[in-house]
C-alpha cells in the first residue's frame, strides 16, 4: 500500500461545435490567417455589445444532461476579472453563481462514480505565439464557446483520471456537441492535484497544471507532480499552492504563479446579458435529442446481440461505427460476425481515431449483411468473405458483384467430408509430422482440400475436421 494518496480533479474545456461564436457572428471555424475571424465585439472594442448564441446554451444543456447534471431553470453569465494580454476586455465573460448545469458523475468501468460539480458555459481566450523573442497574440479563437466541465476530486489515480477524460470525451463526440480534438485544442484540461498520507480526510496543498491537451502528457504530468509533491512531504517542505504548466521536453511541471481563489476574480453579474430562464419542457425537448449513450449501447449489445464486453466496448466506443453496427446486425442471424468483421477488416481500412469517428465508409450495412447471409448460408466460405469485403471497401460494389462466379457455392457438409478424408489419405507423411507435434504440418493438409476444392471449402472448417479425423 502506498503512503501517500493521489488526490486530483480536473477542469475539462471543451469548445463547441457551433458554427459562430459565443457573443457575435464571427466564424469558429479552426484555423485561417491571425486576427481574420474577429470582429469589435469579440476583441473588446468599447460599445460592442454581446448576443448570446442560442445553440451553445443547447450544447452545454445535453452535456448536463448526458453527464446526469441538473439544469439549473434559471442562469445567468458572470464577469471573471483578470488581465492577461490573450483577453482584450480584461475580463472573461463567464458563469459563476448560476451555471448551466450542476451535479452529475461520469461512471467509470470499476463502477466508481467520478462526481461532477457543475457544467458552465463562457468565452475562450486568445492565443499567445512566442515567435524569435517576440510574442504575437491571435484573436481568432477568442469568443469562441467554450463549455467548462469541474470534476470533484474524486480521482485517485492516474488510470482512473484518463479513463473518466476518455469517457468524458466519447460522450461528448456521442452527442455531437463537439469533435474534442485535443491536437486542435478543442478539449483541454487543467489537473488540480494534490497528496495526503494514505487513510486521511484533509485536503492537501494542491497545485494547477493548465492546459493540457493530450492524455499521454496528462499522464505524465500527474506522475511527475505527485512525486514531487511526496519528496516535499518526505522532506517536511511546505509547498505553496499554485499554478503550474508541462514542460514536454523535460517531462516535468514548471511553476508559473501562486494559484488565485475565486474571490481574487472579483466576479459579478454581466449587465450586457440578461439572465437566462429555461422551463422544464425545453428542457425535456433538449433531453429526447440525446442519442443513446456508449454505456448503454454496451450493455445492449451484450445482452441483446452476445457480443464479449470487449467488442462491445470497441464497437460502441464511435457513434458513427455503432450505427453501422446496429443496422447491419438487425439485418443477419449472427450479430458477433458483423462486430468481428468491422473490428478485423474495416478498423484496418479506417486506420485512424479520426477516420474511425467519422467512418465514412463506402459500403452500406445493407451490403455488409448480404455479404454475412452469403457467408451464413454457406454460398462462400470465410476467406472468400475477407477477400470480398476488402474489394467492397475499396470499391463500394456489393458482394455479388466482387465476388468471383466459380468461388460462389459453398461445399455441403458431405461434400467437404469427402475430401477430407481423401486429403488425409493423400497426405500421409503431413498426417505423421502432425501427430509427432509438428502442428503446422496440418495447413499441408488443409492445402490439400483447397486446392481440389478450387477454393469453395471453409478452410477454418476443414481444418477441424481434419484434426478429428485423424486423432480418431
Amino acid at each position: 500500500m502506498e503512503k501517500y494518496e493521489l488526490v486530483a480533479g480536473f477542469e475539462t474545456h471543451v469548445e463547441l461545435a457551433t458554427d459562430t461564436k459565443i457573443f457575435c457572428g464571427c466564424t469558429t471555424k479552426f484555423g485561417g490567417e491571425p486576427n481574420t475571424h474577429t470582429c469589435p465585439v469579440c476583441t473588446g472594442m468599447p460599445g460592442a455589445l454581446p448576443r448570446i448564441n442560442r445553440k451553445a446554451v443547447e450544447y452545454t444543456i445535453m452535456a448536463g444532461l448526458a453527464t446526469n447534471g441538473k439544469i439549473n431553470n434559471l442562469s445567468k453569465m458572470d464577469r471573471k476579472n483578470y488581465f492577461y494580454p490573450d483577453l482584450p476586455k480584461a475580463y472573461q465573460v463567464s458563469q459563476f453563481e448560476r451555471p448551466l448545469s450542476i451535479g452529475g458523475y461520469i461512471e467509470l468501468d470499476s463502477g466508481k462514480r467520478i462526481r461532477i460539480n457543475h457544467i458552465h458555459l463562457e468565452e475562450d481566450a486568445g492565443k499567445l505565439v512566442h515567435k524569435g523573442g517576440k510574442t504575437y497574440i491571435d484573436y481568432n479563437r477568442g469568443g469562441v464557446p467554450l463549455m467548462e466541465i469541474v470534476s470533484e476530486p474524486d480521482i485517485r489515480s492516474i488510470e482512473e483520471g484518463i479513463e473518466y477524460l476518455e469517457k468524458l470525451q466519447m460522450i461528448m463526440r456521442y452527442i455531437g456537441v463537439s469533435d474534442c480534438k485535443m491536437q486542435e485544442g478543442s478539449m483541454r484540461c487543467d489537473v488540480n492535484i494534490s497528496v495526503r498520507p494514505a487513510g486521511s480526510e484533509e485536503f492537501g496543498i494542491r497545485s494547477e497544471i493548465k492546459n493540457m491537451n493530450s492524455f499521454a502528457h496528462i499522464a505524465k504530468a500527474m506522475e511527475y507532480e505527485y512525486n514531487r509533491k511526496v519528496d516535499a512531504a518526505e522532506n517536511g517542505e511546505i509547498l505553496p499552492q499554485e499554478t503550474r504548466r508541462y514542460n514536454e521536453t523535460t517531462g516535468e511541471t514548471e511553476g508559473m504563479r501562486t494559484k488565485e481563489d475565486a474571490h481574487d476574480y472579483r466576479y459579478f453579474l454581466e449587465p450586457d446579458l440578461v439572465p437566462m430562464k429555461i422551463s422544464d419542457e425545453e428542457i425535456e425537448n433538449i433531453k429526447n435529442t440525446l442519442p443513446q449513450l456508449p454505456a448503454e449501447r454496451i450493455k445492449r449489445y451484450i445482452s441483446e446481440y452476445g457480443l464479449s464486453d470487449v467488442d462491445a466496448k470497441n464497437i460502441a466506443k464511435y457513434k458513427n461505427v455503432a450505427d453501422f453496427f446496429e443496422g447491419a446486425a438487425e439485418l443477419v442471424k449472427n450479430p458477433k460476425t458483423v462486430s468481428n468483421m468491422i473490428i478485423t477488416q474495416i478498423f484496418s481500412s479506417l486506420g485512424t481515431e479520426e477516420e474511425k469517428e467519422a467512418c465514412r465508409l463506402k459500403i452500406t450495412p445493407k451490403q455488409l449483411s448480404e455479404l454475412i447471409n452469403l457467408l451464413d448460408a454457406g454460398e462462400i466460405n470465410s476467406s472468400t468473405a475477407k477477400k470480398a469485403l476488402s474489394k467492397m471497401l475499396e470499391t463500394g460494389k456489393s458482394a455479388e458483384e466482387v465476388i468471383p462466379k466459380d468461388q460462389m457455392g459453398g461445399l455441403s457438409d458431405e461434400e467437404l467430408n469427402k475430401l477430407v478424408q481423401e486429403a488425409v489419405s493423400q497426405c500421409q507423411p503431413a498426417v505423421n509430422d502432425y501427430l509427432a507435434g509438428k502442428e503446422k504440418a496440418i495447413k499441408a493438409v488443409v492445402g490439400y482440400v483447397m486446392k481440389q476444392s478450387r477454393g469453395k471449402a471453409d478452410a477454418a472448417k476443414a481444418e477441424q475436421m481434419i484434426i478429428e479425423m485423424v486423432k480418431k
